[in-house]
């Protein structure tokens, strides 16, 4: 039941599971008995992110942020390849107050190792570690195996970076994240297919670059992630009102 209940072997069917105990010298059973076991305390069902939600779930809580590097959000995307079954790995770090892309990486394949890399990354980019240890951003994710393994988790807790799990089959939890994948794949010069990391790769140098300098990004009034980012947000919007309210006076001039 301990072992049924760990978040590493969710996952794993009820047979896997009694593999796993004879392997690590725990218990020698049945599958039968494990089957037994498991039903007569409601374990016997989907106990992975595919559970049904029980009524119990907490959302992480969210701390109001003032500017950047305050909470990233990150999370791993499929892209398509020409063979069929076969697909590429798009890693990706969000900064949600700026909605700018911190750090992305493209892989053929998922594992926590990348994932270290790209968080690793991302810290090197926004120069995390020279901030106090207070100050340094929190991290939201998902409940995907790599978001929980350990390496992955090591890495905050040595960096002193919160880690946030969102709750089970619940995208709201982490809104942004998901709202920068769709926003990627619905742009008209997005492949269908990619024809391998090589292409991938080519694509987001261009994109990621004009995402975060150029697209004026409707979540943050209109300006760049680069703007919003470096502080300049309040700045331009002001500067932008106070034009159209001197236009405004104008026109009434004329009148």
């Amino acid at each position: 039941m301990a072992l049924a209940r760990r978040e590493d072997l969710v996952d794993l069917s009820h047979r896997e599971l009694t593999v796993t105990a004879w392997d690590k010298g725990l218990v020698f059973v049945s599958f039968s008995t494990t089957c037994r076991v498991l039903k007569a305390v409601g374990l016997m069902g989907l106990r992975g992110k595919d559970r049904r939600h029980n009524g119990h779930s907490v959302a992480p809580v969210r701390k109001d942020l003032t500017g950047a590097n305050q909470r990233w959000c990150w999370d791993i995307s499929y892209l398509l390849t020409p063979a069929k079954g076969h697909y590429l790995c798009l890693f990706m770090v969000l900064d949600e107050y700026s909605r700018k892309i911190v750090h992305w990486r493209i892989r053929c394949w998922l594992s926590a190792s990348e994932a270290k890399v790209l968080l690793e990354g991302a810290m090197a980019n926004e120069n995390v570690l020279s901030l106090p240890e207070d100050q340094r951003p929190e991290i939201i994710n998902d409940r995907g195996r790599q978001m929980k393994a350990r390496p992955v988790r090591q890495v905050f807790e040595d960096h002193k970076m919160p880690q946030l799990f969102a709750r089970p089959r619940t995208p709201n939890d982490n809104p942004f994240i998901e709202a920068m994948f769709s926003t990627v794949k619905v742009d008209p010069e997005f492949p269908d297919r990619f024809r391998d990391a090589v292409h991938a790769e080519a694509y987001f140098g261009v994109y990621v670059p004009w995402y975060n300098n150029e697209h004026y990004h409707s979540g943050i009034d209109y300006v760049t992630p680069h703007q919003a980012h470096t502080g300049q947000r309040t700045a331009i919007v002001e500067e932008r009102q106070r034009r159209i309210n001197e236009q405004r006076l104008r026109r009434k001039e004329v009148n």
